[in-house]
């Protein structure tokens, strides 16, 4: 089954390189990244003119386009034409493949404040998830989390501007010896992730922001 899916969206890569040129230029800034790849100019109309809900990705190595190809309940699979994929739920990236170094799953807590919707949290409420990570095939390391509300600030997507609730995720890996702050710009209304940054192994920093985005599942 899980051959027959990454055929699946295999496919769906070589379609994106085929048709979007906008999302195959994207990547080559990615693969571009050791001659210092220029910042992505992007259009309203431009995102409209490709039939897929969109998102940018802000890697150490250059900034892409990735589209939605796929939902399996709540997981969303975004696809870049390169093959490249990012798995998220409820705004959080829980697995990647085709990166330098990959998130291989996450299992979070019962009470994890992503179920619900960010902008419900109690300021300093804790958590706790697990990761498994592809490097070394280290497996159920976990990772506490502290959140903290930090407010509202505006934000500018494209050509419009939004009023989104901050929200800072203070996580601490003991085994990996490692912390990071995350970050989320949600809707105060629903508490859909606008944009985010977010350290997905100890090597990987993703930056994500909606362009066009996919409300079906929005708390």
């Amino acid at each position: 089954m899980k051959l027959l899916q990454f055929a699946a969206l295999a496919g769906a890569a070589l379609s994106l390189s085929a048709c979007n040129p906008l999302m195959q230029a994207s990547w080559d800034t990615l693969r571009a990244a050791t001659q210092g790849p220029k910042p992505l100019e992007l259009t309203q109309a431009q995102v409209d003119a490709v039939p897929y809900y969109q998102i940018k990705l802000q890697t150490q190595g250059g900034e892409a386009v990735m589209a939605l190809v796929r939902r399996q309940g709540d997981l969303q699979f975004w696809l870049a034409s390169t093959h490249q994929v990012l798995m998220m739920r409820d705004g959080l990236v829980v697995r990647t493949t085709g990166f330098g170094d990959n998130l291989a799953g996450t299992r979070l807590g019962t009470n994890s404040p992503f179920h619900t919707g960010l902008h419900k949290l109690a300021d300093g409420q804790r958590s706790e998830r697990w990761i498994d990570l592809a490097s070394g095939y280290r497996l159920g390391i976990p990772v506490q989390s502290s959140f903290h509300k930090v407010g509202l600030e505006r934000v500018s997507i494209l050509e419009r501007d939004y009023d989104l609730l901050r929200v800072d995720e203070d996580i601490r890996a003991p085994l990996l010896g490692f912390s990071a702050t995350n970050k989320y710009w949600v809707d105060p209304k629903d508490g859909f992730v606008m944009q985010s940054l977010q350290q997905v192994t100890p090597d990987l920093q993703v930056a994500i922001t909606q362009l066009r985005p996919y409300r079906g599942s929005g708390k």
